[in-house]
């Protein structure tokens, strides 16, 4: 049966949180806010709860979910290869907008569609969303609503798409701030340098570069090495008596083409990528 709590009374705050939970290890899908929109939740390490959660929006495992986390430390545990800048990134924006797609540890047992073996983390920066992770774990987590539709910004806005494939709805207000449209988090790929966004939402582009001023745009192409520099770095590996002999007789020069650094590749497990610019 189908129940929602209004979380901004105490005692309700407390039986959806305990019904939530309940949920969850059932493999069923629940409802919650975010510091950004609200998301449908399940078990990440529950390939029927992630398939049910696919089933709920109306979304292929083309588009897997990302995974809210209730901790930094948690990072590690569901990542490898975890280079210094997404860390300082991590450290920078979480708990926040910024979701990070990186490579995913081989050894977790989970399914959350056709990732490449990649996972989008994010922790996010809301009290409730952040005490139900607490008693949950890991969880899968998309914005609550069908595909297509608006991002829902209240549980009960959420009800009206989702209706009773989703278990418990957790009511806690409206998000971000009533009166202000939904905001998605921005999706930053970094499993290759230099990071990518590949959507654009609470963090902003500039922001990030205080912290990686590296991290290109979505649509920007990645810089290439300059014709000028690639002749200056050979003469400078050029041996003596080969600069000396060039002094004596015209030597003819085929200026090598310019090397560009190769894409990073654009992570399955962007979920709301531009294929669907919504939340989570």
């Amino acid at each position: 049966m189908t129940t929602t709590y209004n979380c901004t009374s105490d005692d309700q705050r407390a039986e959806g949180l305990q019904h939530a939970q309940r949920a969850i290890s059932e493999k069923k899908c629940i409802v919650l806010p975010t510091d950004t929109v609200y998301g449908i939740a399940a078990d990440a390490f529950s390939p029927l709860a992630v398939t049910m959660l696919l089933a709920s929006k109306g979304r292929s495992r083309q588009m897997p979910p990302p995974v809210l986390i209730p901790r930094i430390n948690a990072l590690d545990g569901l990542a490898s290869d975890v280079s210094a800048n997404a860390r300082a990134l991590a450290q920078a924006f979480w708990p926040g907008g910024l979701t990070l797609i990186l490579h995913a540890q081989p050894s977790l047992d989970w399914d959350l569609g056709d990732t490449k073996g990649t996972v989008a983390l994010r922790m996010p920066d809301d009290e409730l969303a952040l005490e139900l992770l607490g008693l949950t774990g890991p969880l899968a987590v998309s914005s609550a609503n069908r595909t297509g539709q608006e991002a829902a910004q209240t549980a009960s806005e959420a009800r009206l798409q989702l209706a009773d494939s989703v278990e418990v709805y957790l009511e806690g207000g409206f998000r971000p701030v009533k009166g202000t449209a939904a905001l998605p988090s921005t999706i930053v790929d970094a499993t290759s340098e230099p990071f990518r966004v590949v959507r654009q939402g609470a963090i902003s582009l500039e922001r990030l570069r205080e912290v990686v001023p590296s991290v290109l745009g979505v649509d920007e192409p990645v810089p290439s090495v300059a014709p000028a520099a690639e002749t200056a770095a050979a003469a400078q590996e050029k041996p003596v008596s080969e600069a000396a002999t060039a002094q004596d007789a015209p030597v003819e020069v085929t200026e090598a083409p310019a090397v560009e650094d190769p894409a990073p590749a654009v992570s399955a497990s962007a979920p709301d990528a531009p294929r669907e610019a919504k939340p989570e």
